[in-house]
């Protein structure tokens, strides 16, 4: 049984599999956007976001543990300067992975895993007044009246026209 063994083995060595994971991490966060298979991004997001939080520390021990994993001095200074600070008030979850499909050769499922870039917020829910009501009404009316009015032919030029008279007429009474 595989009790207390987490994490993929997928069909490789250990050194091989951390080798390519280091690969997968440098190349994540240099292009901010890699394509992969669906296990493997699983399996690189906990390792990306490490990294990150690592370069929200901004520490010198931080800069050496990132700098042992990742390999590259170009991706960590950009980890520490550019990425890190992007998401200082973010707690966790800077990547995405979205599934894209499967690949023709050999028909596995592939992701792209990313890094998030929009802030989270909750919508606001707004009520709309009785006013914003009477005008999305009058321009459905408008919009019925154009309708007709190419059926029956005439030009919309002369409905726009008795439309803006119209809402002229109607601002100057309220």
């Amino acid at each position: 049984m595989r009790h207390n063994k987490a994490g993929r083995r997928l069909g490789r060595t250990t050194s091989h599999r951390t080798a390519m994971f280091r690969n997968m991490v440098t190349s994540f966060l240099k292009h901010e956007r890699i394509t992969t298979t669906d296990a493997k991004a699983k399996e690189l997001r906990p390792i990306a976001e490490k990294m990150i939080t690592l370069g929200k520390k901004g520490d010198l021990s931080a800069v050496r543990q990132a700098a042992s994993f990742i390999r590259d001095k170009k991706v960590v200074t950009k980890l520490f300067s550019v990425i890190a600070p992007r998401y200082k008030q973010r707690d966790g979850g800077y990547t995405r992975i979205i599934k894209i499909g499967q690949r023709l050769g050999d028909s596995s499922p592939v992701s792209v895993i990313e890094l998030v870039e929009e802030e989270i917020r909750k919508k606001e829910v707004k009520k709309k007044t009785t006013k914003e009501v009477s005008e999305i009404s009058q321009q459905q009316q408008a919009t019925g009246q154009i309708l007709e009015s190419q059926v029956s032919g005439e030009t919309t030029d002369s409905i726009s026209e008795n439309i803006s008279a119209e809402s002229s007429e109607e601002s100057k009474t309220e």
